[in-house]
């Protein structure tokens, strides 16, 4: 044993293989050291009895099984003497070969015979029991076995264990002639590896700073991850080579040079306009096709007079025992008579009753209807505000998981939507992709209903959608005002009009449903916040009102950010405790009980249905569960999400964070019973009115603001919105006016 850089080293033979996860290779097995066997786990791919290994990691203590050594670097040689050889190919450590073969490879070949399946495997074929086709797959077999641990040693250096799985399960046995060919495409590719840690790895190799791989991962990268990740389609070219040439540290010339080549090559597009966009390819073919798509279905009207439309709706009225107001009466018909329509309105101006009067019409002339979200609790509240079943759009296209981290509609252009009518909720959440993938599957002649509010912040993703579609004012918008819930009394829907007309929020006694509680320090608003959490709410409640609040933020980062928050809550909500069982990882720990959020979409996780068999991939950005177990033999903690549970592996748990606050942005989509929405003195950038709007309209039975007053009024007087780049509007205009 040795000491290496502060890491304790081991080397031994594989005595026993206890447990190895094939998707993430985390291994746990048995090693003889000095004739005494050591337990090491870690990450370890394809180990097998037999193997010689040496690894470096440190001694810990395991609450069930005891001292076990935690290995962070594996390096392994292959046995060279007769005996080792002969044991280790007689463990069936090589697919196809077993004791029998075994012994008749090592006495045809001796010492030779790993050279021999390595790199001359058709002379395997004199060995009886060995044709030239089993030779041939013995050796790829044997190859493949230690590509995996090679790829592990060769980029370990840069990345984890989990990023080098992500790694490998991308190329496999290519993925070191892949890096070394172009380091950069790791950054475009793999989940986790940005341009930064993309260029250490290619700088260390040699590559030289004005090289056409850099300048071209540098500017796809400044489109992907500061234009696209922060709502925009394309960037302005000259705000793109600005960005580029400081992120690279080069002249803006050799960054403007190498943007034209790319632009011809097909690689990046750019566009007609002033402020010459510039998009990375399927950002703009998305505009395009949304645009071409949508304008293609307005055109048709496949539905009767006006007269026919009026008489279904007074049917309706009447077989419902209701009459609509006017407004709503006009967004009926526009459904009726237009094959698409859009509907924006806040909360409490009768868009589900709308919805309910759509479904039930054309239900009644024997239509096929589809209802769908862009999130799983949108898609879960439209359902069980409408009666009907409702799905996310990602289930409606029957999403599939390709083997590459992304994901495969297979509901398509080529096989479209069974269904006539769309009605997709929740509109100012779709972003530009998701909408561009729903439009390819809708069947020419059938017709979409868009509903949104499109005061909220707009999409996570790229684009702005609804807004869009809107001001294009190329189709039928329908604008709800008149609030119905008001005769409920209902001070949540009365600010949060208030809020978007610009007038300040009042709390009231008369429905007791909103209150701004002014505190005169951050200190106290933050004690407010988890005091109202753990003792008040609960107390006046009931313990049960714990599972309903959700505590919002406008940022991240600072006292009052969902960092800071969620550390505070975890600890008053859902303390250590010794029958909970927590992981540690990163600077949080995960622990039973605590409410957590998928903060990426990740078409390739399993999860399988609470109520039924059913099993499926998928489980996406802004999903809220919470942790039902943490297994530290199997390192997996399991999520439960709605009606179904997640197995994450160990490796996997940065893809969630911790969810008892979550920022406004994260919860849109979502109606929680109580909303804690802690106010004092927010970043400039996001104190605006919309953003406040949107807060508030997330709470259903109850929203508390905590903080100054000062802060609020900052934030309703504040109607800027900050502007997307994005041509999807303008597209519109162009088909329409057949310039495009």
């Amino acid at each position: 044993m040795a000491v290496n850089e502060e890491l304790l080293t081991l080397e031994g033979e594989v005595e026993d293989v206890i447990y190895q996860n094939d998707e993430s290779g985390y291994t746990v097995c048995v090693i003889g050291v000095d004739d005494e066997p050591v337990t090491v786990v870690g990450t370890m791919p394809g180990i097998l009895v037999g193997d010689q290994i040496r690894v470096m990691g440190a001694w810990t203590s395991h609450p069930s099984y005891g001292k076990q050594f935690k290995a962070t670097c594996l390096e392994k040689s292959l046995p060279v003497d007769e005996k080792a050889m002969l044991r280790y190919l007689s463990s069936r450590a090589v697919k196809g070969v077993g004791p029998t073969l075994a012994k008749r490879i090592m006495e045809r070949f001796g010492e030779a015979a790993f050279d021999v399946i390595e790199n001359n495997p058709d002379l395997l074929a004199d060995v009886q029991g060995i044709s030239v086709r089993k030779a041939r797959e013995i050796s790829a077999a044997f190859k493949e076995q230690f590509g995996v641990r090679r790829i592990m040693m060769y980029f370990g250096g840069y990345f984890g264990s989990s990023t080098t799985m992500r790694i490998f399960k991308k190329w496999g046995t290519r993925a070191i002639d892949v890096a070394e060919k172009d380091p950069y495409v790791l950054c475009d590719e793999i989940y986790g590896i940005g341009f930064e840690r993309a260029d250490a790895m290619a700088q260390a190799m040699g590559f030289e700073k004005n090289s056409h791989g850099r300048l071209r991962a540098g500017l796809r990268y400044v489109l992907r991850y500061n234009a696209a990740a922060n709502g925009h389609c394309y960037l302005p070219q000259a705000k793109l080579v600005a960005a580029a040439s400081s992120l690279m540290g080069v002249d803006t010339a050799d960054v403007e040079d190498r943007l034209s080549v790319l632009c011809r090559e097909g690689e990046l597009i750019r566009a007609r306009g002033t402020d010459t966009p510039v998009y990375l390819p399927e950002y703009f073919k998305a505009e395009i096709s949304c645009a071409t798509k949508l304008c293609e279905l307005n055109r048709i009207n496949l539905f009767g007079s006006v007269e026919d439309a009026e008489k279904l709706i007074a049917d309706t009225e009447k077989r419902e025992g209701i009459q609509y107001a006017p407004a709503q009466r006009e967004a009926i018909r526009s459904a009726l008579s237009h094959s698409v329509t859009l509907i924006t309105g806040g909360p409490g101006t009768g868009k589900t009753t709308i919805v309910k009067a759509i479904v039930s019409i054309f239900e009644m002339v024997g239509m096929k209807i589809a209802l769908a979200a862009p999130t799983g609790r949108a898609a879960k509240r439209l359902g069980e505000s409408t009666g009907e079943s409702a799905r996310t759009i990602h289930r409606l296209l029957e999403n599939e998981y390709t083997g590459d981290d992304t994901t495969r509609f297979v509901r398509n252009e080529r096989n479209p939507l069974d269904e006539d009518v769309i009605i997709v909720d929740e509109t100012s959440m779709m972003d530009i992709l998701l909408f561009s993938s729903l439009l390819a599957a809708v069947r020419p002649g059938s017709r979409i209903v868009l509903i949104g509010d499109s005061d909220q912040l707009p999409s996570v993703g790229a684009g702005e959608v609804l807004r869009d579609t809107i001001r294009s004012g190329v189709f039928p918008v329908c604008r709800l005002e008149v609030i119905f819930r008001q005769s409920g009394g209902s001070d949540i829907v009365i600010n949060a009009h208030r809020i978007n007309r610009g007038e300040y929020p009042a709390s009231s006694d008369k429905s007791g449903d909103f209150f701004l509680m002014t505190r005169a320090s951050l200190s106290a608003a933050v004690d407010t916040v988890v005091s109202l959490c753990r003792d008040r709410l609960p107390k006046k409640y009931g313990q049960k009102a714990l599972d309903g609040i959700q505590v919002l933020s406008c940022t991240r980062k600072g006292e009052l950010g969902t960092i800071r928050l969620n550390a505070l809550l975890q600890a008053s909500l859902n303390p250590p405790a010794p029958d909970k069982d927590e992981k540690a990882v990163r600077d949080v720990i995960f622990r039973v009980g605590d409410k957590v959020m998928q903060i990426r979409n990740d078409y390739d996780l399993e999860w399988e249905s609470v109520n039924s068999a059913l099993r499926g991939n998928g489980v996406f950005n802004g999903d809220i569960g919470r942790v039902e177990a943490v297994d530290h033999t199997a390192e997996t903690v399991t999520v439960l999400y709605d009606d179904h549970r997640v197995n994450y592996l160990f490796e996997e748990l940065d893809e969630i964070e911790h969810a008892f606050a979550v920022t406004v942005h994260k919860s849109q989509g979502s109606e929680y019973p109580i909303v804690v929405f802690p106010l004092f003195n927010p970043p400039p950038m996001l104190a605006t009115r919309n953003l406040l709007y949107t807060g508030v309209t997330r709470a259903k039975d109850l929203a508390i603001l905590v903080g100054d007053a000062a802060s609020v009024r900052r934030m309703v007087d504040n109607d800027k919105v900050a502007e997307r780049y994005t041509g999807l509007c303008e597209a519109y205009r162009l088909l329409r006016d057949k310039k495009l």
